[in-house]
């Protein structure tokens, strides 16, 4: 066999070796435990292919053994280097692998404060920061779920407590008439059928409430005059007002019209103005007053009443949301009103808003009836 065909022999075999070195090394980095071996078993399984390769070219070439020796103290001397600087290069690399590894197991225990914090611009550096963001999203959905759930009990216990009251007085009636022990039983009979209104307004509310949140709300929209259902809002809640000594007085000049359900928004009117007849002291005059601004018409209601708190302004339109605390039913409704308004403003297109001290009072606006 010449030299030249021994010489080919001697490159594929090279190139043969070099594959399967290479396939072992795929298999035996799956089971490596840590980067930094993950390294050093690549590196020196480079540095062995490329001595075999070495040494294997050298003898086909015909250098004599003091060339040889030579060849191979170069690549001993090689590999020393090159252990060197992959254990001085991989510090930081095995460093920041048991960080993540300890950031994992810390938010598996429970902790959403702590953070990896890796500074690297490459994937272990990606990774650190998206489990950085899962990690500040997985508290944030905790804090929220912990806020839905206080929510979702403080529901449950104004549910409750509503429903208590009416019931109880009807429970107490509907004895006192069975019994026979009733000294009027038209009164009685007018108290049960308050306390009955009283359960169906509650139970009606809830279910718009569920179709507004859930987006199942139907409205027929037509051409309609916000001074017209203001209008409207005044007459029908004037014996309200009179009852609590209160007056109503409608300031509109100039006629608003807009696109909206008519029931909808004299809803909206009269549950602000009723909640507003319910906080004015006695004698004073509840407005209602109408305009036409540059980003819509506008109603605003407006009492003599201290007005909103403003802590509890960013809570005014949550379900449930009563700035006095006391479960008085003559002092006010369930905290309903507001929430039923600010979801049927929305599903128009407007906005609704507690405007800020020392007003406090609310306002709400819906778009431009459109030109043509």
């Amino acid at each position: 066999m010449n030299e030249t065909a021994l010489q080919v022999l001697a490159v594929l075999a090279l190139v043969a070796a070099t594959v399967g070195a290479g396939m072992a090394l795929r298999v035996l980095t799956r089971r490596t435990r840590t980067l930094r071996r993950l390294l050093l078993v690549v590196t020196f399984g480079s540095l062995g292919i490329g001595a075999v390769a070495a040494v294997v070219l050298a003898w086909v070439m015909v250098l004599d053994d003091a060339g040889v020796r030579a060849a191979v103290g170069v690549l001993l001397l090689t590999a020393v280097l090159a252990t060197v600087l992959v254990l001085i290069a991989s510090a930081p690399l095995g460093r920041d692998t048991r960080r993540l590894e300890q950031t994992v197991r810390r938010i598996e225990a429970g902790d959403r404060e702590v953070r990896a914090g890796l500074h690297r611009a490459d994937e272990l550096g990606q990774v650190g920061r998206a489990l950085d963001e899962l990690t500040e999203r997985l508290g944030q959905l905790e804090q929220e779920r912990a806020r839905l759930d206080e929510a979702r009990l403080t529901m449950f216990s104004n549910i409750g407590h509503d429903l208590r009251t009416p019931l109880s007085a009807l429970r107490a009636a509907v004895e006192a008439l069975a019994d026979g022990v009733a000294p009027e039983p038209e009164r009685y009979v007018r108290a049960m059928q308050r306390d009955i209104e009283a359960l169906s307004a509650l139970v009606e509310d809830l279910f718009l409430l569920a179709r507004i949140e859930g987006g199942r709300l139907d409205l027929v929209q037509q051409q309609l005059d916000l001074v017209e259902l203001a209008g409207e809002a005044v007459e029908a809640l004037e014996p309200t007002a009179a009852a609590h000594g209160v007056g109503i007085d409608l300031d509109a000049s100039v006629r608003a019209p807009v696109v909206g359900n008519t029931t909808a928004i004299s809803r909206v009117i009269r549950n602000l103005l009723d909640n507003a007849i319910h906080h004015a002291p006695a004698g004073s005059v509840v407005r209602i007053q109408v305009t036409r601004d540059a980003g819509g018409p506008r109603v605003r209601v407006v009492d003599d009443g201290p007005g909103f708190p403003p802590e509890f302004a960013p809570h005014a339109f949550e379900r449930f949301a009563r700035a006095d605390r006391s479960r008085n039913r003559a002092t006010g409704g369930i905290g309903l009103g507001l929430a039923i308004a600010h979801g049927l403003v929305e599903a128009h297109g407007g906005r609704i808003w507690i405007e800020p001290p020392p007003g406090g009072h609310v306002a709400f606006e819906l778009p431009q009836l459109p030109v043509g």
